[in-house]
C-alpha cells in the first residue's frame, strides 16, 4: 500500500540507533527487507500487523515509529539571531528561563564537524509586531528538549565536558554554541543560555571574569565557577623559525598576524600586551585581518598565510604548532543562580568533579584543572 504523503515515521533514526541493518530488523520483525526499505523511504504505508510487528522488534510503541505530519506538536519560540527569509528554517530548541530559545541553524551554525539534527522548523519570525518569536514544529521528543543545557563559549573543554557527561545522564543534552567571551556573556544576559564561559581580563583591578560579569549583569545575580586556568600566548610556525619572542618582535621582525573579533579575550590579550609595549596597533600586519575561533587562528598559520596570532597552549599542541606564552587566564563558567536548581544543569555541573572528564582536559594539554568545579565568585 501506497504511503499517504502526511504520514511520517523515524523507522531508520531508531533502527540505526539500536545499531541493525534494515536485514536485522526484517529478520526479527518476520517480514521482507524491501518492506523496511519501502516504509523508512515513504513509499509503503505498512498494514497494523505490520506496524506493530516492527513496534515489538523495535522494543517501542507504534505512535513512536508512526505519526501524521499535522499532529506534531508546536511551540512558541524565541530566535537568537535575524534569519532572512527561508523556505525552511532549521533551528535547535532549549527551555531556558521559562521560555524556549531556537538557535537558527544556518551556514557555520549548522555544522560541528557533522550537520545538526533539528529539533524543529520555524515559521517566520512576527516582525511586523516587534518581536523575534516564531513558531516551532517540533520534529524530536518534548521529554528529549526539556532536558538540555546550553553552553555559550570558546574552548573545546565544553565540548571535551559535555561528551564526558552525556556517558553518565544519557537523557541529558548539552547544546554547546560557539561564542567568544563577551558575546557569550551578552546572551546570558538575553537569556538565551544557561551558561556562558569566558577568559577575560581586567587590567584595572587585576582579576579575571568578575568585573566583566558584574557590569554586564544589571542585578542579576549569577555564580562564577572555574574550568582552570590555561596558557594564552602566540602560536607561530613549528620550530618558531622567525624566533618571536613578545609581541613587539612582531613589529621588528616584519611578521604578519591573524587577529579575533572584538569581545574575544584572545583579541583584548593582544591589545593589552601592544599597549603595555607601547605599540601602536596599526604598524601590525594583519591587525584587522579578522578569524572567529582559535582553530581558525591555527589554520591561518598552518596554511602559511599568516606568521603568528593569539591562542592557548592547547590548540598550538593540537595543530603541531609552536608556541609563545604571553598569560595565564582563567576560564570560569558564569551561571544565573536562577537556573542552579535546573536538574540538567545540575546533572551537568556535578560531573566536572569526575575523574574521566578531568583525565579529558589533562590529556589536551595547557590546563592547569586543580581547582576545576571551584565557585571563585558569587555575585
Amino acid at each position: 500500500m501506497k504511503q499517504d504523503g502526511s504520514l511520517c515515521n523515524n523507522l531508520k533514526s531508531i533502527r540505526t540507533r539500536l545499531g541493525m541493518s534494515q536485514q536485522d530488523l526484517a529478520n526479527i520483525a518476520g517480514v521482507t527487507r524491501q518492506t523496511i526499505s519501502g516504509v523508512e523511504s515513504g513509499q509503503y504505508a505498512p498494514s497494523v500487523a505490520v506496524s506493530l510487528r516492527l513496534a515489538k522488534a523495535l522494543g517501542c510503541q507504534v505512535e513512536n515509529l508512526f505519526w501524521f505530519e499535522e499532529d506534531l506538536p508546536t511551540v512558541e519560540a524565541v530566535l537568537t539571531k535575524p534569519v532572512k527569509s527561508v523556505q525552511q528554517l532549521r533551528v535547535s530548541l532549549a527551555r531556558v528561563g521559562g521560555q524556549w530559545i531556537a538557535y537558527p541553524l544556518v551556514g557555520n551554525d549548522a555544522f560541528r564537524v557533522e550537520m545538526i539534527p533539528a529539533d524543529g522548523e520555524a515559521g517566520e519570525a512576527q516582525s511586523k509586531t516587534g518581536t523575534n518569536k516564531v513558531q516551532v514544529r517540533l520534529l524530536d521528543d518534548m521529554d528529549k528538549l526539556h532536558n538540555t543545557v546550553v553552553i555559550a563559549g570558546c574552548t573545546p573543554v565544553i565540548s571535551l565536558w559535555a561528551k564526558a557527561t552525556e556517558r553518565w545522564h544519557p537523557q541529558l543534552r548539552v547544546h554547546y554554541n560557539f561564542a567568544n567571551s563577551m558575546a557569550a556573556l551578552r546572551s546570558l544576559c538575553r537569556g538565551e543560555v544557561h551558561i556562558a564561559g569566558m577568559h577575560l581580563y581586567d587590567p584595572q583591578t587585576g582579576e579575571y571574569n568578575i568585573p566583566f560579569v558584574k557590569e554586564a549583569l544589571a542585578g542579576k545575580n549569577a555564580v562564577l565557577i572555574t574550568i582552570g586556568v590555561w596558557e594564552e600566548g602566540l602560536l607561530v610556525a613549528p620550530g618558531n623559525p622567525m624566533g618571536i619572542k613578545t609581541v613587539t618582535d612582531l613589529v621588528d621582525l616584519g611578521a604578519t598576524i591573524v587577529n579575533r573579533e572584538p569581545g574575544s579575550g584572545s583579541r583584548m590579550l593582544l591589545e593589552q600586551k601592544l599597549q603595555e609595549e607601547q605599540v601602536p596597533f596599526q604598524i601590525l600586519k594583519g591587525f584587522d585581518r579578522i578569524v572567529h575561533s582559535h582553530k581558525d587562528v591555527a589554520l591561518s598559520i598552518v596554511s602559511g598565510i599568516v606568521d603568528a596570532g593569539v591562542s592557548t597552549a592547547s590548540i598550538a599542541t593540537a595543530y603541531g604548532l609552536g608556541f609563545v606564552p604571553l598569560r595565564r587566564a582563567r576560564y570560569d563558567l558564569v551561571i544565573l543562580k536562577e537556573y542552579l536548581e535546573e536538574a540538567p544543569v545540575q546533572q551537568l555541573l556535578s560531573t566536572l568533579g569526575h575523574r574521566l572528564v578531568q583525565s579529558q582536559l589533562e590529556v589536551l594539554g595547557g590546563y592547569d584543572i586543580s581547582k576545576i568545579g571551584e565557585v571563585v565568585a558569587s555575585i
